[in-house]
């Protein structure tokens, strides 16, 4: 599955999946083809996707090539937050435990509630009328 210096990992959070591509290099971040900077907008949602770099200090340690899809950009950068400290996980085994008490490794399972026939929205009810 990784050759010596190639790691692979998925992330995911929401609806949206995330490949993560860590290459040994300089710290060269690409998210579909595009920098980080052009890809989110807002700082929040960089700040979100590079929590795993920043917490084991190997921000310009490696070079990361992302492909990510789905959902909107709260859950593609959660999605990205996941699949780094994975794939960082695998890098280096020691960081399995700080990553972990971090809550990183752990997939966010929280979904849309579906809408239900009869009603506006998933708990949202019509208002009632007694005459």
């Amino acid at each position: 599955m990784s050759k010596k210096n190639n790691f692979i990992a998925t992330g995911r959070r929401k609806t949206s999946v995330a490949r993560i591509n860590l290459v040994k290099g300089k710290g060269n971040i690409l998210i579909n083809g595009r920098t980080v900077d052009d890809y989110f907008g807002r700082d929040s949602t960089k700040m979100i996707m590079m929590e795993p770099l920043e917490l084991t200090n190997s921000k310009k340690d490696f070079n990361i090539n992302v492909n990510v899809s789905g959902g909107g950009s709260n859950g593609q950068a959660g999605a990205i937050r996941h699949g780094l400290a994975r794939v960082l996980q695998k890098v280096d085994p020691d960081l399995h435990l700080a990553l972990k008490q971090a809550g990183m490794l752990t997939r966010d399972s929280r979904q849309v509630e579906r809408k239900k026939p009869g009603q506006p929205g998933a708990r949202k009810k019509f208002q009632f009328s007694k005459r």
